[in-house]
């Protein structure tokens, strides 16, 4: 043998790497074509299984499934397209590679071969170094294929995984939803002639707006509606927070009352209010939110309210005859800066009058022109809203909301607000 054939001969019985796939079956009637093609293949690593007929080569399948077929084309019985077609209608799991031999070069046999379910072929008489190439594009073919499968085993586990936790999330949020519902137990209540109503309504399961209601029992009613920044759980944890400090079910907690003799309560100056709340949610140690705060105290008995606003949206006064405007200017937000003094706004309400208090998620909602609903935007849907009372109105408030809004989407902020009628109804008491 010269040089040249020994370099040839080791070229062609040199092993590929073939990782996980290593196991061929040669189908053939030939005992000889088997034989030899046996030999080239174990050569080169791979674990042979040998069969004379279709027939034998299933049971073998079934026994012990081979990562690449090698069939001859021709044979008694089944055909080798046949073997094919019986092969991958067999319904297990992985892939294979099947591969014809054919001494057929028409066009039409080889469509046939592919129709069948045949990956590639190799020509008779079989040329080692063809059989060589063919089979290494097999196994690459299969272990590709077979990492595939296996990255998609990963991902569908990752997502079962995922999924799993994301319900218990979910749970754990529903729960939490129910929890923030309860910071606003009741969403109207009557004070005589007047009565406070309130709306909450979160973009996700939990938000971080909050509106309430207070009265020391004397005549008197404190409102407020907050905002904290950000959103998510942070946010909703602050609001819960918050709301401790508006307690309306235990008054020696709530930094709006202040304790006079014979345990009766009284409204706190509303500067006093802004500037303890200030001091509190600076005080609290890790908590970097901040909040906009619009606190209103009235006298329900003269119709005063004086109001401190704290980066909240100006709130809307609504006289009975149809007149309306926005009350305050500003101010800086409660929790950013130590020592800041909120102005106190003051306003006189009549018979009829209503004083509406609400988060920039309805003024900064984006509608269907493109444009932010804005005070103006406000205005105009109070006034579709006139004829309307109590939770009523303040529901219809957020159905012209979502109807403004484009393709029918949900609200991407937070949305509250709270209400004050002034003398609007019979007085009950």
């Amino acid at each position: 043998m010269t040089a040249m054939e020994r370099e040839h001969a080791a070229k062609v019985a040199a092993p590929p790497v073939p990782g996980d796939v290593s196991r061929v079956m040669v189908v053939d009637d030939s005992a000889g074509h088997r034989a030899m093609l046996a030999r080239l293949l174990g050569r080169w690593g791979y674990d042979v299984m040998q069969a004379a007929d279709a027939s034998e080569a299933l049971a073998l399948i079934e026994a012990q499934p081979p990562d690449i077929v090698l069939s001859d084309w021709v044979m008694p019985g089944m055909t080798g397209p046949d073997l094919c077609r019986a092969f991958h209608a067999r319904g297990q799991p992985g892939y294979a590679y099947f591969i014809l031999l054919t001494s057929k070069s028409e066009t039409s046999a080889v469509a046939a071969g592919l129709d069948a379910g045949a990956d590639d072929f190799v020509s008779k008489p079989v040329n080692p170094e063809e059989l060589r190439a063919r089979i290494n594009a097999g196994v690459r073919i299969v272990s590709m294929q077979r990492e595939l499968s296996a990255k998609n085993r990963m991902i569908s586990e990752t997502l079962a995984a995922l999924q799993e936790v994301h319900a218990e999330i979910d749970r754990d949020l529903q729960q939490a939803r129910l929890i923030q519902q309860a910071l606003v137990p009741d969403r109207v209540r009557r004070f005589g002639a007047s009565q406070v109503s309130l709306l909450m309504k979160p973009s996700g399961h939990i938000g971080g707006d909050l509106v309430g209601m207070f009265s020391p029992g004397t005549g008197h009613v404190g409102l407020y509606g907050l905002d904290v920044s950000g959103h998510g759980i942070t946010s909703a944890m602050v609001t819960a927070r918050v709301a401790g400090y508006f307690s309306p079910r235990y008054p020696e907690q709530n930094i709006a009352l202040v304790p006079c003799s014979g345990n009766v309560y009284a409204l706190r100056d509303v500067e006093d209010v802004a500037r303890g709340l200030n001091e509190r949610l600076l005080a609290d140690p890790g908590v970097d939110e901040y909040l906009t705060l619009l606190y209103a105290a009235a006298d329900l008995d003269s119709g005063q309210v004086r109001l401190v606003q704290a980066g909240h949206p100006a709130p809307l006064l609504i006289r009975a005859n149809g007149e309306s405007q926005f009350i305050g200017g500003g101010g800086v937000p409660v929790g950013l800066v130590e020592g800041v003094r909120h102005d106190r706004q003051d306003l006189t309400l009549n018979a009829g009058d209503r004083l509406l208090i609400y988060s920039d998620g309805f003024t900064e909602a984006t509608g269907k022109s493109g444009r932010m609903l804005g005070e103006d935007g406000l205005r105009d849907m109070a006034i579709a809203c006139r004829d309307s009372r109590g939770t009523e109105f303040l529901d219809e408030m957020f159905w012209h909301l979502t109807r403004s809004l484009p393709n029918g989407a949900r609200p991407d902020d937070d949305v509250s607000a709270a209400l004050l009628e002034y003398r609007c109804y019979p007085d009950d008491g």
